[in-house]
Formats: C-alpha cells, sequence, structure tokens
C-alpha cells in the first residue's frame, strides 16, 4: 500500500516510520512546505519521496494529515475534492471545527478524525521514531459519518501501532482536550515565564531545578507552530479552563497570604484526589 503523509513532523513522521517498519505500507510519500523537512524525511528514511500534495493524493491509496490545526482546516476541503477513493484520516488535536467545515461534502465518508495521543516536546522529522505510540490512547471521532470501509483500515492502522481506541464526539474531544492536554501547556508556558522573569541568572535556575520543576515546564519546550492555532481554535473550552484554574491560582494565593494553613490543607487534600485517577 502507498500511503501520504502531509505535514513531516513528530506524529506525521513516527506514524510513517512505524507504518512501514510493520509491513502496513511499503511506500510513502511526504509532503511539507518546509524544504528542509522534506529533505530531512528523505534523509532519514522516513519517506520515499516527496511530492505535491496534488500528485501524493493520486499515488496514494491513505492519507494522514498532520499539519498543525490551522493549516488542516485550510486544505481540507481541496483535499476532499480531490480524492476518489482515497481514505483521508487526520491526527489534530482539536476536531469540532474541523468536522463543521467538511460535514456536508460528498466525500465526507472517506474521512476519519482521529487524535493519536502521543508525543514529545521535540517537533520535526528529527523528532519522530518508532514506539511513540504504543500503549497509548487514540480517540475517534463522529465515527457514524465515516463510511465502515474507512473506519476500519484506520482501526486497523491504530492497532498497528498498538495503541487503544477510544470514541466520542468532535464537540466531547475538544472540551476534553482543553481539561487535560491544553492547559497543561499553558501553565508550562507560563511557570517558564515566570522563572524566566525571575531569574535572570540561568545558572540560578539549571541549579536549581529538581525533577519535579522539570517535569512541570518540560511542555515549554513545545513548538509555537503547533499550540498558536489549537489554542485559537479551541478558544471557547480553553477560556473556560482557563477562568477555573485562575481561581484555583487565587485560593492558593489568598490562603497563603492570609496564613490559612486549614485553607491550603484543605486545597491539597482536594488535589490528592488525583492519586485515585492517575496511579
Amino acid at each position: 500500500m502507498n500511503i501520504a503523509v502531509i505535514g513531516l513532523g513528530l506524529i506525521g513522521g513516527s506514524m510513517a516510520l512505524e507504518l512501514k517498519q510493520k509491513g502496513f505500507c511499503n511506500y510513502v510519500i511526504g509532503v511539507d512546505n518546509n524544504k528542509e523537512h522534506s529533505e530531512s524525511a528523505l534523509e532519514l528514511k522516513i519517506i520515499d519521496e516527496t511530492c505535491s500534495i496534488e500528485e501524493a493524493i493520486k499515488k496514494s491509496e491513505l492519507i494522514i494529515l498532520s499539519t498543525p490545526v490551522n493549516v488542516s482546516s485550510k486544505i481540507i476541503l481541496s483535499i476532499l475534492n480531490n480524492i476518489e477513493n482515497q481514505i483521508l484520516m487526520d491526527v489534530g488535536s482539536t476536531k469540532n471545527e474541523l468536522i463543521e467545515k467538511i460535514k456536508s461534502h460528498p466525500k465526507r465518508k472517506n474521512f476519519v478524525a482521529t487524535h493519536p495521543i502521543a508525543g514529545t516536546e521535540f517537533s520535526g522529522p528529527s523528532a519522530a521514531h518508532l514506539g511513540l505510540f504504543k500503549n497509548k490512547v487514540t480517540i475517534i471521532c463522529d465515527q457514524k459519518d465515516s463510511s465502515s470501509i474507512a473506519l476500519d483500515r484506520i482501526k486497523e492502522i491504530y492497532d498497528v501501532l498498538e495503541m487503544k481506541i477510544i470514541f466520542m464526539t468532535a464537540k466531547d474531544h475538544d472540551v476534553h482536550s482543553a481539561y487535560v492536554s491544553h492547559i497543561s501547556h499553558i501553565s508550562s508556558f507560563s511557570l517558564a515565564l515566570s522563572v524566566m522573569d525571575k531569574e535572570k541568572d540561568e545558572k540560578n535556575i539549571l541549579n536549581m531545578a529538581g525533577s519535579g520543576f522539570e517535569s512541570t515546564v518540560r511542555l515549554a519546550k513545545s513548538n509555537k507552530e503547533m499550540w498558536t492555532p489549537i489554542f485559537n481554535e479551541n478558544k471557547k473550552n480553553i477560556l473556560e479552563v482557563l477562568d477555573n484554574y485562575i481561581g484555583k491560582l487565587n485560593a492558593f494565593r489568598d490562603a497563603i497570604n492570609n496564613n490559612n494553613e486549614s485553607a491550603l490543607n484543605s486545597l491539597i487534600q482536594e488535589a490528592n484526589g488525583i492519586k485515585k485517577i492517575l496511579k
């Protein structure tokens, strides 16, 4: 099988590597508007050739759309306009806006909306690697709007990648992503900015940073080209989460400012409830 990967970053590149290594496909066509990414993907043997998006669609049986979410929203209609029997899947972090854009397209059933929840703080083809998806969760959204043929093929991909599949609506997906993923990145970016504002001496950051700081701020290394569009597309849900999060920060601030040990203990004890969920 020939597959096309549009967007040769961490997710698209890792998918291409693993699907080829495990025999799901035997030829990968890459598309990326960044020439360095295309050349790097060829050198790293992530892809076998690079060409225009129109040519890639013609030459492939399955298309993986792994561009930043704002780019996916801009190009998905033209991809659907050019496919015949090919199956199209995306791997983006937001879903509702994308799906609304194509809901009445005659090729809607050829498309399967997915979100593999896997990644690192690194980006680009050089970050792609085998094993990224193993034992992780992937979400398939609005599966009833995809054909059974398309859905079965995408399930097969995620079985090959050894991922657990969960189904939900696009709307629910974006709400849950805001609470679990998107706010984590905003917290990490904010902490990094706060520390760099106060600690002008880089040595102090390096010397004082323990494992807790490192794990919390790790996501602040994430790529702006990926995350700015996510925040914009999922604005409504993210703002709701931010208001809640800021409220919790203010509760901690008030308790600390008032030397209220009882309030602090209550907040920490309540937060400890996460241990029952994340064991």
